[in-house]
């Protein structure tokens, strides 16, 4: 058996010492790179914003609910006349083919103003209304109303089979011979065949029969006017 040396066994014995490694700390210069493939970028729904552009979007607008009214007048009609009474506008159209020198007489004393002011003279519900009367401008005359006119008879009875007593007719009011029709016009309200080849009918209503329905004596009409 060997005998160890007393040296040895005390280097043996005695505590070992670990010393650490020193920590490395980056200086500020330094830099630290991450790749950016490993680190995604999540945006939140919310921070997003959704554009729509109204150029791609088309505004259509239907025409279907709002019907246009136009007035048209019949083949071969002349001069409308229009009629602005108080209790609205009528129209009607004229006949210068079948009634060329009535047209002519109705036309002239419209232009000249004669109608306006005057009075409806006559209504009677569901037959006709007249006017044609300046002395209807003066309610102290109503007894009288009816009897006059421009003074110049039309001298011709342009009666004829073509235009008949329709609803809406207008016909020349006479005292008793249809070439003696001056200036006094009627309008029916209905169809009226016990008038054919009686009375010349020169027009007829194309817009306005509810405003003739309504009208009644004394009713004044604001103005006549020629639309050519």
């Amino acid at each position: 058996m060997r005998c160890v040396p007393l040296f040895l066994v005390a280097l043996l014995s005695a505590p070992v010492l670990v010393i650490p490694a020193p920590i490395r700390v980056p200086s500020e210069s330094a830099s630290i790179r991450v790749p950016l493939k490993s680190a995604p970028i999540r945006v939140p729904l919310k921070s997003a914003s959704i554009r729509v552009s109204l150029k791609s979007a088309p505004i259509r607008v239907s025409l279907e609910s709002a019907p246009i009214r136009v007035s048209q007048t019949s083949p071969g009609a002349g001069p409308v006349i229009v009629l602005e009474t108080v209790k609205g506008v009528i129209e009607f159209e004229t006949y210068p083919e079948e009634a060329p020198k009535t047209v002519a007489q109705i036309v002239g004393l419209v232009k000249r103003g004669f109608y306006n002011g005057q009075r409806f003279h006559r209504a009677e519900p569901n037959f006709v209304v007249q006017i044609g009367d300046p002395q209807s401008r003066n309610m102290t005359l109503q007894e009288w109303w009816g009897r006059s006119g421009s003074g110049k008879p039309i001298g011709v009875a342009e009666i004829t089979k073509k235009r008949t007593h329709l609803r809406g007719a207008i016909g020349m009011g006479h005292s008793g011979s249809a070439k003696d029709a001056d200036s006094q016009f009627y309008i029916t309200l209905r169809n009226a065949p016990e008038l054919n080849g009686k009375y010349t009918v020169f027009g007829q209503v194309i817009k306005g029969m509810e405003v003739a329905a309504k009208l009644q004596k004394a009713d004044v009409l604001k103005k006549a006017s020629v639309k050519e």
